[in-house]
């Protein structure tokens, strides 16, 4: 993969819709570990656009993260609590089928490396069939084997988690909103999402705060971060 786009960080995973990611490999440094691999294991993924777009059905091909990410992805949940920790200069994404989930390479580059181009991820998508036959072959013969999380809840998606910070007290429309909220969307970009007007979007924000004791956006994402992702 490293001859046809260049890239120094490399962290793939397993990706399910009811349980967290299974570990495959990473070449993280030993002391940044927690930060980057096992908070994303944990958790972080919930929020990840790459595991939304896994989500609504997409499982092969080649994305760049800004071409995925909300229009306010740096003030999302996802972005706060763990992405601008981990110190990537540009993320591309390869997801490959396997099983009933997708093997996703998250591939990096650091520092002062050049972000990703157009042409990378042209050039990933023209060789993705291979990728995808090699991996599967990976597995077929038994080189190595994803890491499971352990026992977890079978539900362990983000509408579950909202659920659950919501108490029962939320309607579904405010759920799905403060979910468009929470991974970085504009009350325009949810308006279009939702299809529902820009008013109303701030209307069902309102609620959201009013229902949950709070008063804005950042009590709304410390309260999910603590009651859910801490």
């Amino acid at each position: 993969m490293r001859k046809i786009v260049p890239f120094s960080g490399a962290f793939i995973t397993q990706l399910h819709r009811n349980r967290p990611p299974d570990h495959i490999y990473d070449n993280v440094r030993a002391e940044r570990h927690r930060d980057v691999v096992d908070q994303y294991l944990d958790n972080a993924y919930l929020l990840d656009p790459v595991y939304d777009v896994f989500l609504s059905g997409r499982t092969h091909g080649a994305m760049r993260l800004r071409d995925i990410a909300p229009d306010q992805f740096m003030r999302s949940t996802y972005y706060r609590r763990y992405y601008r920790n981990i110190a990537l200069r540009d993320e591309m994404a390869i997801l490959v089928p396997q099983g009933e989930g997708a093997v996703f390479f998250s591939l990096g580059r650091l520092g002062d490396e050049p972000r990703f181009s157009a042409r990378s991820v042209q050039a990933f998508e023209a060789r993705i069939d291979v990728i995808a036959a090699l991996t599967g072959k990976h597995f077929e013969r038994g080189h190595t084997a994803p890491v499971h999380a352990g026992t977890t809840p079978a539900d362990r998606t983000l509408t579950a988690a909202l659920d659950a910070f919501g108490e029962g007290i939320l309607t579904a429309r405010e759920r799905e909103v403060a979910t468009l909220i929470l991974k970085g969307h504009s009350s325009a970009s949810v308006s279009a999402m939702a299809g529902i007007t820009v008013g109303t979007v701030k209307i069902h924000r309102k609620n959201i705060y009013r229902k949950l004791s709070i008063s804005s956006q950042s009590e709304l994402l410390s309260n999910f971060l603590r009651s859910v992702l801490s």
